[in-house]
């Protein structure tokens, strides 16, 4: 009895191990999404009041769990009734990744002209403030919402073909991570230039060490954020290009000489482009036919 027990403690240990394993090759694929998710959560939980931003980033850690809770069971369902339709989606979804990275890289080169408006200064009232952070906060959740789907849905792809309660574990381990993971550095990022300014307060003019210090992350917060955003972009060309290479196993086999990370970048970058094409060319048809009515 003794010896039976130990033996199932020992296959507990392994499938912990493999399930440690896997986890981490889902979360090095969903890296690139990631990174875009640091970049636009720090972006969204930035700019209110300083005693407002954790309130706020709370109130949006509890949507994108609620996010994740939603997602969870339908993916997993899929999984298990309709497993080539994740191979469907992901594919989707690779487009949408080649589509976003290769649309900011295009809006750095040719940026929209800025829209002319006009805007009244005055004071807001408390309401109206409230008002204005749960629109943002809405605003927020909705965007974790897709983000959350390209998440659960590449971490899928990682494990198709593996045990049904292996997929569970693993891409759990990946949405928590997406969850807790993210949003735990974003509190850190929104909250850098408070740190900064407490340390330089505490330096009295008279510390130089801690007032240098203080100055510096005072500086560097809109400077991660940037290349947190860069970082994301590249990333987010990077995995869908990897999601393109490996459903086409003859274009990789075909360029075996290109270092995999080229070939995958230039994939996500070439898929991406055609996107933006296609996507402006229907946005004048449509902004053109308005025109016209």
């Amino acid at each position: 009895m003794a010896s039976g027990f130990f033996a199932l403690l020992d296959d507990i240990a392994l499938l912990m191990d493999d399930v440690a394993t896997m986890s981490k090759m889902a979360t090095k694929k969903t890296a690139g999404i990631l990174g875009d998710d640091l970049a636009v959560n720090a972006e969204k939980a930035s700019g209110f009041v300083s005693s407002r931003e954790l309130p706020v980033l709370w109130a949006i850690t509890k949507g994108s769990a609620l996010n994740k809770v939603i997602i969870l069971p339908i993916a997993f369902l899929l999984s298990y009734f309709l497993p080539w339709l994740i191979t469907i989606i992901l594919i989707l979804g690779g487009l949408y990744l080649a589509y976003e990275g290769a649309e900011k890289i295009y809006e750095y080169f040719f940026p929209h002209a800025p829209a002319k408006k006009v805007e009244a200064f005055k004071e807001l009232s408390e309401a109206e403030i409230l008002a204005l952070e749960k629109g943002k906060i809405k605003s927020a959740i909705i965007t974790d919402f897709i983000l959350s789907v390209e998440i659960i849905i590449i971490a899928m792809g990682t494990v198709v073909g593996q045990d049904f309660w292996m997929q569970v574990m693993v891409v759990s381990v990946v949405a928590f991570i997406a969850t807790v993971g993210v949003y735990g550095i974003v509190a850190l990022i929104v909250r850098m230039d408070e740190a900064g300014y407490k340390l330089i307060q505490w330096s009295d003019g008279r510390n130089k060490i801690l007032q240098s210090v203080g100055t510096l992350l005072v500086k560097a917060l809109p400077r991660v954020i940037q290349v947190l955003a860069v970082v994301g972009t590249l990333a987010l060309l990077l995995v869908s290009g990897g999601i393109f290479s490996h459903q086409l196993p003859a274009l990789h086999h075909a360029v075996d000489f290109m270092p995999s990370m080229l070939l995958e970048f230039l994939l996500g970058l070439i898929v991406g482009l055609l996107c933006v094409f296609v996507v402006n060319i229907f946005k004048k048809i449509v902004k053109k036919k308005t025109v016209t009515e």
